[in-house]
């Protein structure tokens, strides 16, 4: 199950298999009908792919770029399907079976394109593990937390059903990493607290399986006695093909949930800090736009941001898509949600600070992350900025956020580290 989707043998020969297929379907069949039929086949599903394209691109709202491979292996699939079709009459029952196989084998392949691209499931078993519903390796529930030994040099993953009273936001299941230091006695230190936002296309755990997230603040708690910021996975979307880009409107009272529901009930429920100078939150691509929008605008709640990947503000397509998706057609909601607009009218912000994070691939985040650094200076933000190697993957965020957590961790104040 640790097996790379990523890259290795695995995707090239699942392609080869597929391909290998749809071959055999086509050549181990009569002259006469690969003249006459088999271009009426492959023009077909030539055809059918373009249009279904043409359609998923204008009418699904997805505005990101649809990698080429996707339209390459779903083209694959029809041409199986067209090749079945156009040749079933007189097709011997093994030559009919192997459709099946082809099209299920480039289904993958076109959906571990869009994998490919964003690395949301690094290995087989990340995959089975997410879409399968498998706890996550030292997840526990509430009530095992009294289980757990003091002397534990690893932290736990707390599965967790945080009421939505602020807004009616209907979440998924969240989880909330605690760190080994709070294991040790019955006098929980009061840790300080990141809420954890991951992208567009999101679950909750996807910083945990994607994003390396536990294993970094693991590996960093080794190094200072156990210490680390208690980290909570958040649901902004409620829904894996839903965009609310951390704000309330009719997608949901997204904001709502991450303001008014999550840090009173992380504090009461694991005592941990209320000092808004020890609460922050960092996200990856929508979350790490989501981060600094909701810093800026609720500064008594997050005091510090690590936006990694994150774009100018909140947007889906242009600003009249967007006002229309994610306000209802309320103008004035996009400008109280828009940071440079934010900035430009709040006074000097005190002790907020950020950690801006890209790949070197990733101009127009890049860019993105220039403008909002000189708004936030000038407006009292302390900010640190850092572009590692990589594209827009989940590969780039795990390492940015492994980068930016010892700063991150300084401006939250976790005992043993020094500014």
């Amino acid at each position: 199950m640790n097996v790379s989707l990523l890259d290795g043998w695995f995707p090239w020969t699942v392609r080869a298999a597929a391909l290998a297929l749809l071959l055999v379907t086509v050549a181990r069949r009569d002259r006469a009908w690969r003249v006459r039929w088999g271009p009426v086949a492959l023009g077909t599903a030539l055809v059918v792919t373009a249009v279904a394209a043409g359609a998923v691109v204008a009418l699904s709202g997805i505005t990101d770029p649809i990698p080429y491979g996707v339209w390459l292996w779903s083209g694959v699939a029809v041409a199986a399907l067209c090749v079945l079709g156009f040749g079933w009459r007189g097709a011997r029952w093994w030559r009919r079976a192997l459709a099946a196989p082809t099209v299920l084998l480039a289904l993958f392949c076109a959906a571990n394109s869009v994998n490919i691209a964003t690395g949301y499931y690094p290995t087989l078993g990340d995959a089975v593990g997410e879409l399968g519903g498998q706890p996550l390796p030292d997840q526990i529930t509430l009530a095992e937390l009294a289980s757990v030994h003091g002397k534990t040099k690893t932290g736990r993953i707390v599965q967790v059903d945080i009421p939505d009273t602020g807004g009616g936001f209907p979440h998924r299941q969240e989880l909330v990493y605690l760190p080994p230091a709070w294991f040790r006695s019955q006098n929980r230190p009061k840790l300080p607290v990141l809420e954890m936002i991951g992208g567009e296309f999101a679950a909750p755990d996807n910083w945990i399986r994607s994003g390396n997230a536990v294993k970094t603040a693991d590996a960093f708690a080794a190094q200072h006695n156990g210490f680390a910021p208690i980290l909570v996975f958040v649901d902004a979307t409620g829904g894996f093909r839903v965009d609310t880009e951390c704000v309330d409107g009719p997608h949901g009272h997204a904001e709502s949930h991450l303001v008014k529901d999550v840090p009173p009930f992380v504090q009461k429920t694991f005592n941990a800090a209320t000092d808004p100078h020890k609460w922050g939150v960092a996200g990856w691509s929508m979350g790490g736009t989501c981060a600094f929008d909701l810093t800026v605008e609720h500064p008594g709640v997050f005091t510090h941001f690590g936006d990694f990947s994150g774009d100018k503000g909140p947007f889906i397509g242009d600003k009249d898509h967007t006002v229309q998706e994610l306000y209802g057609g309320d103008a004035a909601a996009w400008a109280a949600h828009d940071p440079l607009t934010v900035l430009a009218h709040h006074p000097k912000y005190q002790g907020v600070s950020g950690f801006f994070g890209q790949g070197d691939e990733e101009h127009g985040q890049i860019e993105s992350a220039k403008a909002l650094e000189a708004a936030a200076r000038k407006d009292g933000i302390r900010t640190v900025s850092a572009v590692g190697s990589g594209k827009h993957t989940w590969q780039t965020g795990a390492a940015t956020f492994a980068q930016a957590l010892p700063w991150l961790s300084q401006q939250l104040g976790v005992p043993g580290t020094r500014p």
